[in-house]
């Protein structure tokens, strides 16, 4: 999940004013609408985050499981990767991550459990033209959790998302922003800044048929480490147009983001 620096402003700020000088006319269609509108609005399973708000006096549960073969030997499960998201007026959201259980394996050594930390937000729709939409938001990790798995301190994260329409049923999305986050306290909770950019790439052969891929990273993984990208790639599917189900793959590019090697999940989302 998920996060911007005066030049990230800059290098996304042209391209949502030109999104917010053509909206709210009610000549656009509203890219954040229709009977694929879940598809559009969900965050999940990518690690960028839609640059679409929930409509308000609606939400969205998102839930899933995940599988990680880690770097140093062993696996991982992560569950429920649960997110609550509620539609606030003028095109916001407020969003609530309750933490996630959290199950470390390590041949030869005792298996490590315990909470992540728990994390709030808000996000703003900008604006939307008939190819571009815009979105910013914050995003605040309490310090909470289990030694191993929370967070030593406040982490705050910042980011800008602009999605771009390439044809009817193509897109690619762009969040870059900027964290200030701590390490686990059993990791030491060492406090680090981050630029993380990430790229997904949308296909959608149907109407309730997305198919993705994503490139992500960070320019710093921990104090005093360098840079980590990751790809992750799946599909999504609407059982109806408000309950979705999705499959989802990952694998290290480069540096130790998120410590696996790769990893499997499954989830889905829905919409009330």
């Amino acid at each position: 999940m998920r996060q911007w620096t005066h030049r990230t402003a800059r290098a996304l700020l042209p391209a949502i004013a030109i999104a917010a000088h053509s909206i709210r006319a009610g000549v656009i269609p509203d890219p954040c609408s229709g009977s694929s509108a879940l598809l559009a609005i969900l965050d999940r399973p990518t690690v960028s985050d839609s640059a679409c708000t929930v409509p308000y006096h609606q939400a969205v549960l998102e839930m899933g499981y995940q599988y990680a073969s880690l770097t140093g030997g062993g696996s991982a499960d992560n569950f429920p990767e649960a997110e609550w998201r509620f539609g606030l007026p003028f095109h916001n959201e407020f969003v609530f991550l309750p933490p996630n259980e959290n199950r470390q394996h390590i041949p030869g050594a005792s298996s490590l459990e315990g909470f992540s930390a728990t994390t709030i937000g808000i996000k703003h729709e900008v604006g939307y033209t008939r190819r571009w939409l815009g979105a910013v938001e914050s995003l605040f990790t309490l310090p909470s959790g289990s030694p191993g798995f929370g967070s030593a301190g406040l982490t705050v994260a910042l980011n800008g998302i602009l999605s771009y329409a390439t044809s009817a049923n193509t897109s690619v999305s762009l969040q870059l922003g900027a964290t200030s986050q701590t390490n686990p306290v059993l990791a030491g909770g060492g406090r680090y800044a981050s630029v993380n950019p990430d790229v997904t790439f949308t296909w959608q052969p149907r109407w309730d048929l997305q198919l993705y891929g994503e490139v992500f990273g960070q320019s710093r993984t921990g104090p005093g480490l360098g840079a980590g990208f990751d790809a992750d790639g799946g599909v999504q599917y609407l059982v109806t147009p408000d309950w979705e189900v999705d499959l989802e793959e990952g694998t290290r590019l480069s540096g130790n983001l998120g410590g696996f090697t790769h990893y499997f999940g499954a989830g889905t989302g829905l919409i009330f």
